[in-house]
């Protein structure tokens, strides 16, 4: 079995696969290196090796690597910075200063359909890249998520307060809020639907109707409806790491 990490900023995602068909055995997200181990300890799985991608600092990276090896004697390899992979051109003046998770995904997409792709990350922050049929990766866009805007909000606004409860039960509608979690919940996830319809109105500029779009990430459920044909695709940062650190 092969442990797979995708270590953000705030959480990590982690899977076991089975080796060579790739067939997931179990996974989940957790807040720390601690509860990582311990969700791994629950599982009845014989870890051979571990790949990962981390956009973390070099020191909790190398942490966590550490308490790998330590507690299941697997070495980790970490996916790297790279100016073509898979037949895809880095599209950032300094190759390495673009995020290895954004990276991967494009990496993910472009080598499952090998034509222009437009790929949505729709998480704690939101990203946009374009890569065009060649394989060339025409940059992108960063900006915060729903959860940044939503706490910023709560953070900065003192009668912006209510519960999670609330915050669900506001986006069964789009009507104008008549509450204050209806008017945050409803009016992130329109910033978030109309920055969404920006990039699609790029990428038909460039390409007219001939790519393909991917979306990923937490929030992705909040902007599908609006893209028919849309591939929804959750594991898209592991797909591109199993290309960039192959184990078989």
């Amino acid at each position: 079995m092969i442990l797979e990490l995708d270590c953000g900023n705030s959480f990590i995602k982690w899977r076991v696969v089975s080796e060579g068909d790739s067939g997931v055995n179990c996974g989940g997200v957790v807040g720390s290196d601690e509860e990582l181990i311990s969700a791994i300890r629950q599982q009845p799985v014989s870890l051979k090796a571990c790949r990962l991608v981390s956009v973390r600092t070099d020191e909790e990276t190398t942490r966590l690597v550490a308490s790998l090896k330590r507690d299941f004697a697997i070495e980790c390899i970490r996916a790297c910075p790279a100016v073509e992979l898979a037949g895809v051109r880095n599209g950032y003046e300094q190759f390495e200063r673009l995020g290895l998770d954004r990276w991967l995904a494009v990496v993910g997409a472009y080598r499952q359909v090998q034509k222009a792709c437009l790929v949505l990350d729709l998480g704690t922050a939101v990203t946009s890249d374009f890569v065009d049929a060649s394989g060339q990766h025409l940059g992108g866009f960063i900006c915060p998520g729903v959860p940044l805007m939503r706490n910023q909000l709560r953070t900065h606004t003192r009668r912006t307060r209510y519960d999670d409860v609330l915050a669900e039960q506001a986006l069964h509608s789009f009507a104008p809020g008549r509450s204050t979690a209806e008017a945050v919940e409803r009016g992130c996830s329109l910033m978030l639907q109309g920055f969404v319809r920006t990039q699609l109105d790029m990428a038909r500029h460039y390409w007219g109707g001939s790519f393909e779009v991917f979306l990923t990430g937490g929030d992705a459920f909040l902007v599908v409806d609006m893209i028919p044909g849309a591939r929804v695709t959750p594991d898209l940062v592991f797909i591109g790491l199993a290309i960039a650190c192959p184990l078989s």
